[in-house]
């Protein structure tokens, strides 16, 4: 692998950045027709044949094959827990105090280490929703919930965010992860404080008669299609006890007893439908093909970009998972960590690397995905989700003020006091 990594020429990850350039900037300017899955298609397949081209000239597949392994493992997990999460219809309308609504962040963030930061929020924003509906000023509330549940929450285990799977399809043990509990709870007591604070300074302003109709709305929560709780475990052992392609097929089978055995109208009342995942399998599938002469170029002469430092790696891998997606960003630069191990004779504790780094990668790509809609999968589909609702969301950049009056000085404290 390094040696190929030494002769495949700088032009060979065009195809890689273009596809993440497509990704993020498609669906501000061409958004009508980057809506349909085909066009999606149509783009990856295109930026992919160069790569097919180029291995095809040095005569070896391998690489590209052992991504369609990684590829065929990561897109059946997401897959599995989208369909089950899809089976759990959380009903209720609880009092939509800056406490509760607290407690429902909460909840969530710990629920995505299980249910993953995707299944976690198409299963809780509905509800939250809900429980808010009467108030005026809610704004704040999705924003945060993007924060928490979609992306911070969910970097305590490997189903918990898929760059944190792909690290485990990689070698890395599948609790080693557990190790940035204190990270974890750093961040979470971070922005649950300051969504109380926020939220209970808009509570405030709410109109006496807002508060009073969200009394008077009250209803105590049922959860329907508890057997899919089961299945989730289900999935989570499969990753903890099986090997590919046996936990594959098992996983395959707990998301078809999901749809067996969940009653339709569980499913109709979270408005279940398969275009997410679709659209999930089909922009990750060029995003695995074309991403592997970055991987072998980065593995092979990382250590001349200059990148050393663990707070390096948290900011770099950070700043490009806000703009490109967190998986392909966690990936690079894993590659580079292990270039720089072998060129440089670092300890190589963990699947090549030093523990430190690892753990500065691991944050910088869960934590940072939460900068923008685009910088993991659930954002958008959660700013999707509200805007069906009627909850107006803020525009791209507009969200990227609250990200950065929120979360950059909570990441500039991660950094002083985690990697000094």
């Amino acid at each position: 692998m390094p040696s190929l990594g030494h002769q495949l020429p700088l032009w060979s990850v065009v195809p890689f950045a273009s596809l993440l350039l497509c990704i993020a900037f498609f669906p501000l300017a061409f958004g009508h027709w980057w809506e349909k899955n085909r066009h999606k298609a149509l783009v990856a397949a295109l930026l992919a044949l160069p790569v097919v081209a180029l291995f095809w000239h040095f005569g070896d597949f391998r690489p590209l094959l052992h991504e369609v392994t990684e590829y065929f493992s990561f897109i059946v997990l997401l897959g599995s827990l989208f369909v089950i999460s899809g089976g759990i219809y959380v009903r209720g309308d609880i009092l939509a105090t800056p406490r509760n609504n607290t407690l429902f962040l909460a909840l969530g963030g710990l629920m995505a280490n299980f249910f993953g930061t995707t299944g976690a929020a198409m299963l809780l924003i509905r509800p939250l929703l809900r429980t808010n509906a009467e108030r005026k000023h809610i704004r704040h509330i999705p924003i945060f919930f993007i924060f928490v549940v979609a992306n911070v929450g969910g970097c305590l285990l490997p189903v918990g965010d898929p760059p944190l799977f792909m690290g485990y399809l990689r070698g890395v043990p599948f609790f080693w992860t557990l190790r940035l509990l204190p990270q974890w709870l750093f961040m979470m007591a971070l922005l649950l404080t300051t969504f109380y604070l926020v939220d209970r300074h808009f509570w405030n302003k709410e109109p006496r008669e807002a508060l009073l109709a969200d009394r008077l709305h009250y209803r105590p929560v049922g959860i329907f299609g508890r057997i899919n709780l089961f299945l989730i475990a289900g999935v989570l052992m499969c990753v903890v006890f099986l090997e590919a392609p046996v936990r594959e097929i098992v996983m395959l089978a707990l998301a078809g007893l999901s749809l067996r055995f969940t009653h339709r109208r569980v499913r109709k009342r979270n408005q279940f439908n398969f275009a997410p995942i679709v659209e999930v399998a089909v922009l990750f599938a060029g995003i695995f093909a074309t991403m592997v002469p970055a991987l072998l170029i980065l593995e092979a002469r990382g250590s001349a970009l200059g990148v050393t430092e663990p707070w390096q790696f948290f900011w770099a891998t950070g700043l490009l998972s806000s703009f490109l997606d967190n998986a392909p960003t966690y990936l690079t630069f894993l590659a580079l960590a292990q270039g720089l191990s072998a060129a440089g004779g670092l300890a190589r504790e963990v699947v090549g690397v030093p523990a430190e780094l690892l753990a500065a990668i691991s944050l910088g790509a869960v934590f940072m995905g939460a900068n923008t809609y685009i910088g993991n999968g659930p954002n958008f589909m959660v700013k999707v989700i509200c805007e069906h609702q009627r909850v107006k969301m803020p525009s791209f950049f507009g969200y990227m003020l609250w990200s950065g009056a929120v979360l950059l000085p909570l990441f500039l404290l991660v950094t002083l006091v985690f990697f000094r």
